[in-house]
């Protein structure tokens, strides 16, 4: 089955959801309302069910060469010592792809690549969707309107596609946490590709990349819309006698590329996530926490599953609703998980609390650790030979 899209939102989860639908014989239409189609924001962790997706999607060997496997490292306190260690070899072994660092804007770039430049419509919002007919959409674009078969909504935590299809539905609400990220102007060297330290109420993280850069973020417990004059020298106040090597990344890192955001998360979770012929992708439709590392990874499970449900059909109606029936479920259920992953690690902040948590780390086994992956990133892809 193959028809016309329009895909709402050209980051990551939108251009995945293009890329596979125009794989199973799809035309489609993205639009964007930066006007500059690129997304940059420092780097991402994917696991190896994101890693499956995008070899579903094509682009997994390209993807797999710009990114670097995390095989060492894992969570921390701010003295140094360990809570728990990641054995990558071992996740890889199990999962068949492994544990990816990689810039977000090198992934974005690897899937406009997958895309011929005619389909992406820069510089435009789509704020409502005219679903009336129950056999078309309608969506306007600049001065014009696109009339399609189909509308994926990939416009993200705040998608305003969201709240024209669920009006009742509260939206995204702050986590209780803010993250103040940046990337590394230069090359450090480093011990392990990924870790994580925790205080109270309080994550210090960082993953390094192929040219030898690393992303660092610091997430914190805090009120909405709280900013600092100077975030760089705020993070070195709060985390410059913690471990290395914590003082060596913020040294590393130039004032102005510090950015700044509050995390916001679906805590009521839709009824649906399709209406009519519109289906909601990836942040839009899922948006979560990012303690468990899977947003993105989910919304390029999103994207696989809606290409191939829309390749075999048999109609628009019964794809969208196994999409809804596969995708909910499981995104709920991680998004949850996230949450709880929260609160027992960075927003935990009682030190006796703290203390019980970090002895109950010390003495589980390792294999602990990685069931906890295994949980959320064993995940096979389906087949998008449908076309």
């Amino acid at each position: 089955m193959g028809g016309s899209a329009v895909v709402v939102g050209g980051g990551i989860g939108g251009l995945s959801a293009a890329v596979g639908l125009r794989m199973t014989g799809w035309e489609v239409t993205v639009v964007e309302r930066a006007p500059v189609l690129s997304d940059v924001g420092g780097g991402i962790s994917l696991h190896a069910n994101g890693v499956r997706a995008l070899d579903a999607l094509g682009v997994g060997e390209a993807v797999r060469a710009a990114g670097r496997p995390q095989y060492t490292g894992g969570t921390r306190i701010p003295g140094g010592g360990w809570l728990t260690r990641l054995d990558g070899t071992a996740l890889e072994r199990k999962l068949g792809a492994p544990l990816l660092g990689m810039l977000r804007a090198d992934l974005h770039r690897l899937l406009r690549a997958a895309l011929p430049p005619e389909c992406l419509v820069v510089g435009t919002e789509v704020t409502t969707i005219d679903d009336s007919d129950p056999n078309r959409v309608r969506v306007p674009v600049g001065d014009g309107v696109v009339e399609a078969d189909l509308a994926v909504a990939a416009d993200g935590v705040n998608s305003r596609i969201r709240t024209q299809l669920f009006p009742r539905h509260p939206g995204a609400v702050y986590s209780g946490s803010t993250v103040v990220r940046a990337l590394t102007e230069h090359p450090v060297e480093l011990r392990d590709d990924l870790e994580l330290t925790w205080g109270r109420g309080v994550e210090f993280g960082h993953m390094a990349f192929v040219d030898g850069r690393a992303e660092w973020h610091a997430v914190l417990n805090s009120p909405p819309g709280v900013r600092h004059e100077d975030p760089l020298a705020a993070m070195r106040d709060r985390f410059g006698d913690w471990h290395d090597p914590i003082p060596t990344l913020l040294d590393a890192t130039r004032p102005d590329a510090v950015l700044h955001h509050d995390i916001h998360e679906l805590v009521t979770p839709l009824p649906a996530f399709t209406a009519g012929r519109i289906a909601l992708l990836g942040d839009a439709a899922h948006a979560m926490t990012p303690n468990l590392g899977q947003g993105v990874s989910q919304a390029l499970e999103d994207a696989a599953t809606l290409a191939a449900v829309l390749a075999t059909g048999p109609t628009i109606e019964t794809a969208l609703a196994r999409y809804d029936t596969e995708r909910r479920r499981r995104t709920q259920s991680i998004a949850r998980a996230a949450r709880q992953i929260g609160r027992m690690g960075q927003r935990l902040s009682h030190p006796v609390a703290v203390a019980a948590r970090n002895t109950a780390l010390r003495l589980a086994p390792s294999r602990a650790t990685i069931r906890t992956v295994l949980r959320h990133a064993a995940w096979t892809p389906p087949s998008l030979g449908g076309a």
